[in-house]
Order: C-alpha cells, then sequence, then structure tokens
C-alpha cells in the first residue's frame, strides 16, 4: 500500500454511547456517573488504535447519510482515517453501540450493527472494483476485520480469492459473535485476536488458561491466534510455537475497546517488525494503558 493505505479495516464504525459510574452496579441500579458519545465499533476502535501507533487505516463500512453518519465521518477525517471509500446509505441509519460500566465492570451493551449488515458485501467493492485490488490483482496488505459482519459474509470471505494474498487479522465483536470466524479459523493467512471465553465458544469448550486455548485452537486448524484473559496471563500461538506473556497489573478504570486496543498495538508492533515475544508485551501494555485510563478515547 503507498500513502494513506498502510491497513485497511473492514467492520462496524458507529457511535459508542456509554455510561461509566464508580459505583458497583447490579441490575436495576440507578447511580449517578458520565455519559460519554465518541466514534467507536470494533474496526473503528482498532483504526484509532493504529494511529496513534503510527499507522493510517483505510475503513471499509457502512455508513448513512444521517446526520449522525455525517458527524462519523467527519469525526473518522478529523482523526486520521481515510474515509472515501465507505459505503454510504441513503436508506440505513448509522449504526450506534450504547453500554454501562461500573466499578465491577461492563454490566450491559447492546450493539446495533443492523446497517452494516444489510449493506453486507457492498463495502468490499473497493478490493474487487481496481480501488485496493480485483480478482486477478487481489489486495496483499494488511487487514484488520471484524465479527460484526454476517455469518455468510464471513464465510465468503473465508474462501474469496480477493483476501488470499493479504495477511489478515481477525476478531470477534464480541464474545456473543464469537462463532461467527468459524470460518476463518482454519484460513492460513488469518491470525486470530479473541479472548478465553470467545476461545472457548470457538472451540465449544471452556479452558482454564489462555494457552491451553491457543494449543486447541492450532490442534483444530488455526494457523496463527493469540488468546488474551483480562489481566491474567495471555497466549500467541503460529507453526514458531506458543509464547505466553503477562499483561502489567493495573487500576482497571474502563473496559470497552481494550480487546481492539491489544490488537491494533500488536498489528502495530509486528508491522514495525518487533519478535513475537517483545510484540505481545507491547500489546499487553497497550491494552492495560488504556483500561487504566492513561489512553484517551
Amino acid at each position: 500500500m503507498e500513502g494513506t493505505r498502510d491497513i485497511v479495516c473492514i467492520g462496524s464504525v458507529l457511535w459508542d454511547v456509554i455510561g461509566r459510574s464508580g459505583a458497583v452496579m447490579r441490575v436495576g441500579s440507578d447511580v449517578p456517573g458520565r455519559i460519554t458519545r465518541l466514534p467507536g465499533g470494533v474496526a473503528m476502535n482498532i483504526a484509532m488504535t493504529l494511529r496513534r501507533f503510527g499507522l493510517h487505516p483505510v475503513l471499509l463500512t457502512a455508513i448513512g447519510r444521517d446526520e449522525e453518519g455525517e458527524e462519523l465521518i467527519a469525526a473518522a477525517e478529523r482523526l486520521g482515517m481515510e474515509t472515501g471509500l465507505i459505503y454510504r446509505s441513503d436508506d440505513l441509519p448509522t449504526d450506534i453501540y450504547m453500554a454501562v460500566e461500573g466499578a465491577n465492570g461492563l454490566i450491559a451493551a447492546i450493539a446495533d450493527a443492523h446497517s452494516l449488515e444489510a449493506a453486507g458485501d457492498k463495502i468490499l467493492r473497493p478490493l474487487s472494483d481496481g480501488r485496493l485490488g480485483n480478482p486477478n490483482t487481489p489486495f496483499s496488505g494488511l487487514i484488520a476485520l471484524d465479527g460484526n459482519l454476517t455469518e455468510d459474509l464471513l464465510a465468503e470471505i473465508a474462501r474469496s480469492p480477493l483476501f488470499a494474498a493479504a495477511d489478515l487479522r481477525v476478531a470477534p465483536a464480541s464474545p456473543g459473535k464469537a462463532e461467527r470466524l468459524l470460518p476463518l479459523l482454519s484460513c492460513p493467512q488469518a491470525t486470530i485476536y479473541v479472548n478465553l471465553e470467545e476461545a472457548g465458544l470457538l472451540c465449544q469448550d471452556s479452558f482454564e488458561t489462555a494457552e491451553i486455548a491457543v494449543n486447541t485452537m492450532l490442534q483444530r486448524g488455526a494457523a496463527n491466534v493469540l488468546v488474551t484473559d483480562g489481566g491474567r496471563i495471555a497466549a500467541h500461538g503460529s507453526p514458531e510455537g506458543v509464547i505466553t506473556a503477562e499483561p502489567p497489573q493495573v487500576l482497571v478504570t474502563r473496559v470497552t475497546g481494550a480487546g481492539d486496543t491489544f490488537m491494533a498495538a500488536h498489528i502495530a508492533a509486528e508491522a514495525r517488525g518487533e519478535a513475537r515475544e517483545k510484540a505481545l508485551f507491547t500489546a499487553l501494555k497497550a491494552a492495560a494503558d488504556y483500561v487504566s485510563g492513561d489512553v484517551r478515547s
């Protein structure tokens, strides 16, 4: 890629509406706190972290032509994203994510990515019409892909020649959508990023540690996989073997976006040429800084 197209980010770009309180919360809690609206979505969160590490993302997603969509495009451009290849819909509203977080972590969240799902493969046209690639000369750079796409579209991507030459980095949007990634699990060009719960859902099993999860996923055909486990030891498995690292211990002030930050920081570290062990720790440190509040949203 050249200039502003170091990495393509495919998936959800939407508004994050997050309510945070310093109180411990449960079902029915009504507490004081702060409510923010910020650009978000898995693809956007990854892209924002990539910008902090000096890469230049191009976004492939669906955004409405409503007022919220115009504001979101403007915000993405201010953040340094390339937005010219985004599919803009006249009849689909801009997607939104809403979450509530307390001192005891994420209380509840709803992701409304219906417009992205309805747009389907329209968001991928730049990879086939010559703007980023075509069937004869497929795109050969880095692609970050999130699991907010439909199961059918993710399965299509797994077998599509348009993605055969790419360095494909894949993450689920949430544990509830982890199983959508099954078609991509055995793609030789794919690196899968999941947490321990998502690894269990993909394997229809439960795991005590990230290392056990990684080994199981490798046995089931994954070529390259990273598993995180909050503040516990994370693991990375590839044809070079399995390595582990412990994240820095920090006071957690937020959780939404931590996994996306980890993935983006790891991509950026490998793009800089960091060795596997260093890249894993770099990503864990970036995620720890994020959840501690040391990195601005």
